[in-house]
């Protein structure tokens, strides 16, 4: 099989791959973005049906193009699919699809990308695969015994199969808080944190931290550091979650120190009988592909080495507005908008 050739290649079509690929076409530069989706929309298309978006379609965007209006104030994941879609036709991004990238490596002064559709040879990687297709598991006592249910947040698809049951959900971030609402008002549920949840204040949602993640941004390009959101708390108090708490349903218990046949022990040696639970333990980001490049790792993350990367948090700040793009403090795949520009050499 031949290599095909060109200036970039852009791993992963979701909403960070298809912003570098804005910014590729704004520069004139060959390139072709690898999504190993089967259609436009990134993660979008897995989440689960109730997420919605933590800000306005008017906050919300990606470079160059606004996204329209929705019947919601704070839009579904359908209509972010739909953006995201009519985004990528819009611009007549060379996006390739479905096509999973099995490794990265050194070729000379550039490198060779290996997919199940072939290689490619490119000058310059831009990497973009977020962390959804890794969800991140913990290891507890029991976990095999435990004859009921598990699942983890990239599993979730709704309320329906818990109904009636006990339920004990595990995170402390936007996913959890999400998922127990919902799941509150059909099962009896149990919160379990491995320490107590940050609640945002009521009038905060993806417009304020997007403003504060600006002014952060603007603050470290001039050497100073205003702290971020990670300040201002974890959980966005979105209706349903607001609702949740007014029901009396987020009550957050320490977490559990072991899972028996049945249930779980908390951490008083007591016993909770459960039926399911459900891990919002959050995701690390998705670089297996990477590993032949052997790159260094330094403060506890890899250092890129000459890579590009976006939509990788902590790594990138500012231009693949809309999200999901979860924070590893979050257990959650947050919606705010996070606007994050690639960038070379990025360091956690």
């Amino acid at each position: 099989m031949t290599t095909a050739r060109t200036r970039v290649v852009v791993i992963g079509g979701g909403q960070a791959g298809l912003a570098a690929g804005y910014y590729l076409r704004r520069a004139g530069l060959e390139y072709t973005i690898l999504d190993d989706q089967p259609a436009a929309g990134g993660s979008w298309r897995d989440h689960w049906p109730s997420l919605h978006l933590f800000s306005p379609a008017a906050h919300s965007r990606l470079p160059g193009w606004p996204m329209s209006p929705s019947s919601q104030e704070f839009p579904p994941g359908s209509h972010v699919v739909g953006y995201l879609s009519a985004y990528e036709q819009r611009y007549e991004l060379p996006v390739r699809r479905p096509v999973s990238v099995t490794a990265v490596r050194r070729n000379g002064s550039g490198y060779r990308i290996d997919t199940t559709a072939g290689s490619w040879s490119a000058e310059a990687v831009i990497n973009a695969t977020g962390t959804w297709s890794r969800p991140f598991w913990p290891t507890y006592p029991g976990m095999r015994s435990f004859r009921g249910r598990q699942i983890h947040t990239a599993q979730y698809d709704g309320p329906g199969s818990v109904t009636g049951r006990r339920v004990a959900v595990v995170g402390g971030g936007n996913s959890a808080a999400q998922i127990l609402a919902e799941i509150s008002t059909v099962a009896d549920t149990l919160w379990f944190t491995t320490r107590p949840p940050r609640f945002l204040p009521d009038d905060v949602d993806g417009r304020v931290l997007f403003d504060v993640a600006t002014r952060r941004a603007r603050a470290l390009a001039a050497g100073d550091d205003t702290g971020g959101v990670a300040g201002l708390g974890d959980v966005v108090m979105v209706p349903s979650v607001r609702d949740a708490r007014d029901r009396g349903a987020l009550r957050a218990s320490t977490m559990f120190a072991a899972l028996t046949t049945d249930g779980v022990v908390t951490d008083d040696g007591g016993v909770e009988r459960i039926d399911a639970v459900v891990w919002c333990t959050g995701f690390r980001p998705a670089l297996r592909h990477l590993r032949p490049l052997h790159l260094p790792t330094a403060d506890g993350g890899i250092a890129m080495d000459g890579l590009h990367a976006a939509g990788h948090p902590p790594w990138s700040s500012s231009a693949t507005a809309t999200g999901p793009a979860p924070h590893p403090r979050h257990s959650s795949a947050s919606a705010a908008p996070h606007d994050m520009r690639w960038s070379t050499s990025p360091r956690p």
